[in-house]
């Protein structure tokens, strides 16, 4: 970032050189408007974020402990008081990204109204919220550079030297709201041409990071839900290549590919893959079919599909809408294969969706694709879709009875309840659950937690809360004791709604353009006074 009394003189310079016709130009007023915006355009963003996304992942080989972090969002409005929280409670932003999850565009942006995530919505929808985002992200760096400078011309006004120079330091020295966002291109939304298309437009509205999944693109599901199809390698491969050439076309060298496997929980394929010889590619994903050996061809009925696996031709098990089923429990070694794949031909990194929470799971599949590529990282889905209390309480219950521990007090399938919530059992759970992500940063080789669509949950239970209230007994009260009186002890910038959707920039803006002639917004009759 230039600093911001460089830009002063540059534009003092510039000034000069332009003669009369700039007179009214304040080079400070110029100076400040271009720290207050100092990402240009969404390539600016992607390469910027692809940098510090590259500077994390080295830090995480060196130590596992400098895992990262994300939240999914569907509005930049979230997007943008979630990192300002994070500055807020935290500090910094370092290590902490965005999530954009096709599931929250299917279900909250798409035109058709709320849609199930199965790649219905408008495509363009996915980098539109990115800009969207960064709009709202890039609208954070200025309006709180804003401040910094209303209270450095406070300072100078004071004549006092010391405030001044711990602002100019501050402004010199601040940290942009503007994180790596890493954007669900699910999966690929048509061929490898379609793909490349709508990379191109992500990266151009500012993604570094694209998830991309291993699915049948006009059969995707959500990787929770059942009827999952995946694709054989090379045509996964495909679309890989297809997002690296659009990050080297526009000039983010650096741009993340994260290549994601729904094999675990799919039993379906849609081709037979091509093959040329034993052993290659193709011949190894055609082995995790479900084949029956086939001496007699004559025994075929119409329509039948043999194949050649293992030097004998081989019956297919396929169903009446096309598609051709895996083996049983052939899931793990199926998802080895697609990230070790994935990896050896321009992956970043991995992501392995699972039903459940279980480290050990995760860490028997990452130690089998570290034997191939040893630094191997993972993006994992601290999934709403599942059942945390349960899952974890039913993991201690067995490790428990393993152990010989009694357990005649605890019902399994009732650990959910209520009954069970301060017993020593769902403490043990519930401290398994805080040290879940540090535990698979350590164990597993999770490089990247995040969790899908949090935000879709609190919208609604914050929602929830006060319409239970506001509505019934309590009314006024509800949001005042709930909302504002919380919003003001707390310090959420978003108290001072107006400051929050620009007014004070604008103020500045109109007084840079019209000087003394400006009506500004910021009077003494503004309400938002109250909340100073």
């Amino acid at each position: 970032m230039t600093l911001y009394t460089d830009d002063i003189q540059k534009i003092t310079d510039l000034k000069s050189i332009a003669g009369a016709s700039w007179r009214s130009i304040n080079p400070e007023h110029a100076a400040r408007m271009r720290t207050q915006n100092q990402f240009k355009t969404g390539l600016d963003i992607a390469r910027h974020t692809a940098g510090l996304m590259r500077k994390d992942m080295d830090d995480y080989d060196n130590d596992s402990s400098n895992y990262t972090q994300s939240l999914g969002c569907w509005h930049g409005f979230i997007a943008q008081q979630k990192m300002l929280s994070i500055k807020k409670h935290h500090g910094t932003t370092d290590k902490r990204y965005l999530y954009l999850s096709g599931w929250m565009i299917a279900a909250l942006r798409s035109e058709f109204g709320p849609l199930p995530d199965q790649s219905m919505h408008e495509k363009t929808s996915v980098p539109d919220l990115i800009e969207e985002i960064y709009t709202f992200l890039r609208q954070a760096d200025a309006r709180e550079l804003r401040d910094l400078f209303s209270s450095l011309d406070d300072a100078k006004g004071r004549g006092d030297s010391v405030a001044t120079q711990r602002l100019q330091n501050e402004i010199a020295n601040y940290e942009s709201y503007i994180v790596p966002i890493i954007a669900d291109i699910d999966a690929g939304f048509g061929n490898e041409e379609a793909t490349y298309l709508l990379a191109k437009r992500m990266i151009e509205a500012g993604a570094c990071a694209i998830q991309l999944e291993n699915q049948v693109s006009d059969a995707k599901q959500c990787g929770h839900q059942d009827g999952k199809v995946t694709v054989p390698h090379e045509e996964f491969l495909a679309k890989i290549r297809a997002v690296r050439y659009a990050f080297l076309e526009l000039g983010v060298e650096n741009g993340i590919i994260v290549a994601r496997t729904d094999s675990l929980g799919a039993g379906l394929t849609q081709k037979i893959a091509t093959t040329e010889q034993a052993g290659d590619l193709g011949d190894q994903y055609n082995q995790f079919l479900d084949l029956q050996p086939l001496t007699d061809t004559t025994t075929m009925k119409n329509g039948d599909i043999a194949v050649k696996v293992n030097d004998q031709i081989q019956l297919t098990n396929r169903l009446a809408n096309g598609l051709f089923r895996f083996r049983e429990n052939s899931g793990e070694d199926r998802v080895v294969l697609d990230c070790i794949t994935s990896l050896e031909n321009g992956a970043d990194l991995l992501w392995i969706e699972t039903a459940t929470p279980d480290i050990n799971e995760i860490a028997s599949m990452v130690n089998r694709i570290k034997e191939a590529v040893p630094n191997a990282k993972l993006v994992y889905n601290n999934s709403p879709s599942f059942n945390w209390t349960l899952n974890f309480r039913q993991q201690v219950f067995d490790a428990w009875q393993s152990q010989g521990k009694d357990l005649s007090r605890y019902d399994r399938e009732q650990l959910m309840s209520v009954i069970y919530d301060e017993t020593e059992l769902a403490l043990d759970a519930d401290q398994r659950i805080q040290n879940f992500q540090r535990d698979a940063a350590r164990e597993a080789g999770v490089f990247h937690h995040l969790i899908t669509l949090p935000t879709y949950h609190t919208a609604a239970l914050s929602t929830d809360s006060l319409a239970k209230d506001y509505f019934g007994e309590k009314g006024m009260l509800a949001y005042v004791s709930g909302v504002q009186r919380i919003e003001i002890r707390e310090k959420l910038a978003c108290v001072k709604h107006q400051a929050m959707a620009g007014s004070n920039i604008g103020d500045d803006h109109k007084s840079y353009f019209s000087g003394d002639a400006a009506l500004k917004a910021g009077g003494g009759a503004n309400t938002m006074n109250q909340f100073n």
